[in-house]
């Protein structure tokens, strides 16, 4: 394992900074949601940050550490715990909200959600950088636009799929907007396909890579047949094998197919987050999490649940892959070429 690289010292410096860029104001209410994993620094950090800025500042803990092969991580039924989080401007967590009823809720209230999942060196490398924010809302605009998205590589992949029923989910790190949920490390965009539109093959080859369940490099090509939204069939080695085992560990009856719906697409941006950080730190979720899904050029693609963008799925078979060297056009027009994008001002240099 290597070491932590960041001085502890510089971590209120770097939660001020974020602070700054989700527009902390004098006065606001910052509620920090800590689970029994959460570093303890990162709490004494954005505490002094956020008094710094004059915000009023308090934490609630959840007595049990996330298990980050799940969704739908909904946080108990406290009374008053929705409350104190629904009077928040800004609710930093510490666990991953993504599909919770908590968040759904929260953001209906107008709360600003902002999501700290990742290591002390990840918290400096990929706080947002100047740019980002412009490249992730115009490729958001650009694919919020299409009506049909083709996905292409060199492995066979040719799937098809319409959208227009969900909005675009863009993330850029930090969570400046009322209503919406970021997190620190962020860099993408995703959509889920109008429901039962996908079709077609998707290949998973050498080089892709696992970030939900497991954290590694795929070895041998996962072969995908995908219709009318739903994988139908999967072919391959010892990866395939772990993939229809995982989704159908998580089906309710042997009849259930939501496991295997094509769930959230997309794309990342983020120019410090880089495809070989998996071979530095291998499977540390910590630093793998965010880096795996936001380098500049990966095709996000996964199964399972769409709960978090008013979808009716909520199965806990879930599962994310970040594709190497893909292509995507968007009503016919190419948008990314092999990994890059073909609109130079989303081809954002390292900082």
């Amino acid at each position: 394992m290597r070491p932590q690289m960041l001085n502890p010292a510089h971590l209120t410096g770097l939660f001020r900074r974020q602070f700054e860029l989700s527009r902390v104001a004098p006065g606001e209410t910052v509620v920090l949601l800590k689970n029994l994993s959460t570093r303890p620094e990162y709490i004494e950090a954005a505490f002094a940050a956020a008094e710094d800025l004059g915000a009023n500042v308090y934490e609630i803990g959840i007595s049990r550490v996330p298990d980050h092969t799940k969704t739908n991580k909904d946080v108990g039924q406290a009374r008053g715990f929705m409350e104190a989080l629904k009077s928040a401007d800004l609710v930093c967590t510490f666990q991953p909200p993504n599909f919770t009823k908590w968040q759904r809720e929260a953001l209906a209230a107008g709360v600003r959600v902002l999501s700290v999942v990742i290591s002390p060196d990840e918290l400096s490398r990929l706080l947002s950088p100047p740019g980002l924010k412009e490249a992730v809302l115009k490729a958001a605009d650009q694919w919020g636009s299409a009506k049909e998205i083709r996905l292409l590589n060199d492995a066979g992949t040719d799937m098809t799929w319409t959208r227009g029923e969900f909005r675009v989910k863009s993330q850029y790190g930090f969570a400046d907007r009322r209503g919406s949920a970021d997190q620190w490390g962020a860099g993408h965009i995703t959509n889920y396909p109008d429901e039962g539109s996908a079709n077609g093959i998707v290949v998973l080859q050498p080089g892709d890579f696992w970030i939900l369940p497991y954290v590694r490099l795929i070895e041998a090509p996962i072969r995908l047949e995908i219709r009318d939204g739903f994988i139908r069939k999967v072919e391959g080695g010892v990866d395939a094998k772990a993939f229809t085992k995982w989704l159908d560990r998580n089906k309710r009856d042997p009849d259930d197919l939501d496991p295997y719906a094509v769930s959230h697409l997309g794309v990342g941006f983020h120019p410090n987050a880089h495809w070989d950080q998996i071979l530095l730190y291998g499977n540390d979720l910590e630093r793998i999490g965010s880096a795996g899904r936001v380098f500049a050029g990966n095709f996000l693609f996964s199964t399972g649940p769409n709960s978090d963008m008013g979808g009716k799925r909520d199965t806990k078979g879930h599962i994310d892959t970040p594709m190497c060297d893909c292509s995507v056009t968007l009503d016919g027009k190419p948008f990314l070429d092999h990994g890059s994008f073909v609109d130079p001002s989303l081809n954002l240099k390292p900082t």
